[in-house]
């Protein structure tokens, strides 16, 4: 018989399972589904903020996306960020279905993150084509590697969500080329891009903190509030892995980070 002091590990010890049985393995958000893991309010509103933020981002970026066709140099450049920008609103379409699908009202998920975003790309507004290429590469893919970074502690439901609307719609390969043979023409625009980019990537990160900081739910899930969620030197640990990222594209452009 066990005595009321014993610990756990003395008591599983004592008393191994019996034949036969398997550990209840341990629960986790990660491997739960939205019904299950949304029974908690704070998780809950952690996520409804993530997604709203997520959604302003993709109506954000097809915003931009087309007005940055106006300084496309030829047409087939033009068509080609026209399809960019459609392939962005697909995702804010599928954010705001399932916000409404959840009992959210969408607009009202997204309302909070307007002006931090807004703000963010009036300081950040190109003022020509391959400026414009950059942040479509470099800006977007900071914040893609924080959401994807965020979703690794969501529920399989959200998780998967996120991650559809993060895929690739064409920035990458796009920018490269674009901005690979600018610089072989004129090696002189490579430091005026690499500084641009170092703006962006300051302006992004600060952006982000400050978006997480003033939402209750969001910060609590990142530093630990929430079960799997991140603790404060995870918090650096992520910011240290999009900064990598970000060097590592900046290279792939012939850039210095």
């Amino acid at each position: 018989m066990e005595t009321p002091d014993k610990t756990a590990a003395e008591a599983g010890a004592a008393e191994p399972e019996a034949a036969g049985t398997e550990p209840a393995p341990a629960t986790t958000i990660a491997t739960q589904s939205w019904e299950q893991a949304s029974a908690d309010p704070t998780y809950r509103a952690a996520v409804v903020d993530l997604l709203g933020a997520l959604a302003y981002g993709e109506l954000a970026a097809f915003e931009r996306l087309a007005e940055d066709a106006k300084l496309a140099p030829s047409l087939a450049d033009k068509a080609e960020l026209a399809s960019m920008a459609s392939a962005e609103f697909h995702h804010f379409g599928k954010l705001r279905e399932r916000l409404a699908r959840i009992d959210e009202d969408p607009t009202a998920a997204m309302e909070p993150f307007a002006a931090a975003l807004d703000e963010f790309h009036r300081l950040t507004a190109p003022s020509d084509w391959l400026e414009g290429l950059i942040k479509a590469y470099v800006g977007d893919s900071i914040a893609s590697d924080f959401y994807r970074e965020v979703a690794t502690r969501l529920d399989a439901d959200t998780r998967a969500l996120v991650l559809s609307v993060l895929d690739d719609t064409g920035h990458s390969s796009f920018a490269v080329e674009k901005v690979r043979a600018a610089i072989e023409a004129d090696p002189r625009v490579g430091g005026r891009l690499a500084l641009w980019a170092r703006r962006l990537m300051g302006e992004a990160l600060s952006q982000a903190q400050r978006v997480v900081a003033d939402r209750d739910a969001l910060s609590t899930m990142l530093v630990g509030g929430l079960a799997d969620g991140f603790d404060l030197a995870e918090v650096g640990k992520m910011f240290s892995r999009i900064t990598e990222a970000h060097t590592k594209r900046m290279a792939a452009l012939g850039l210095a980070a």
